[in-house]
């Protein structure tokens, strides 16, 4: 099977069984995502999602959050992973788009970068998600997946592997297909044992052809 046949047949698989894939992120518009996203670095978005209600009622725009002190923030967030930093970066970042952006969250993925906290994954799901600009945010999950199933080779890092995935998946479908690959490393294709008896992308998938092989010999 060739790369080209690969991505035709997971992308076409993906399109029929979750076209309507997703962020899992709770949020009502782009500086609510911009926030949830930052807080979600080596965190769960459950837990996000968990703590976010209160942080957002109390600071619903990035004025108000800008007011704030790092203090009385890392007491919404202190029960997500690494508070004190994120409470920091949060701070600096809606001080930077209420001073540079006009309380607006940019749109491209250079603009993103400068605030406090966002880096090249987090400015690339803003800009997919929000924007709907064909960038890909790789994670852990994507990382895993698009590099198990045969989507990349020899990718030693995120940035290699969204340059590879970019090139290959077609335009119209990069931002939803961030959502795919993450979702199916969250649900079927997890990280210490791969749910291969109930994945639908089996019979075009490196990792499991490799395993069957191995259970042949």
């Amino acid at each position: 099977m060739t790369k080209k046949e690969r991505y035709h047949y997971i992308i076409n698989y993906f399109k029929e069984h979750n076209p309507q894939a997703a962020s899992e992120l709770h949020y009502k518009n782009a500086y609510e995502l911009l926030v949830a996203v930052i807080l979600s670095a080596q965190c769960t978005d459950k837990r996000v999602n968990e703590e976010t209600p209160k942080l957002f009622k109390t600071f619903p725009t990035p004025y108000q959050l800008k007011q704030a002190s790092i203090e009385e923030i890392y007491e919404y967030i202190k029960r997500i992973s690494y508070p004190n930093s994120k409470a920091k970066y949060l701070k600096g970042m809606a001080s930077m788009l209420c001073e540079q952006f006009n309380g607006v969250v940019p749109s491209t993925v250079e603009e993103l970068q400068l605030l406090p906290g966002v880096g090249r994954k987090t400015a690339n799901v803003i800009a997919s998600v929000v924007y709907q600009k064909p960038t890909m945010a790789v994670d852990t999950h994507v990382f895993r997946v698009a590099a198990r199933i045969g989507l990349t080779y020899q990718a030693k890092t995120p940035l290699e592997t969204e340059k590879q995935l970019v090139q290959n998946i077609p335009e119209k479908y990069i931002p939803i297909a961030h959502h795919w690959l993450i979702l199916h490393g969250r649900y079927v294709c997890t990280a210490r044992k791969p749910h291969c008896d109930t994945c639908g992308i089996t019979a075009v998938c490196k990792f499991y052809g490799q395993k069957q092989k191995q259970v042949a010999l």
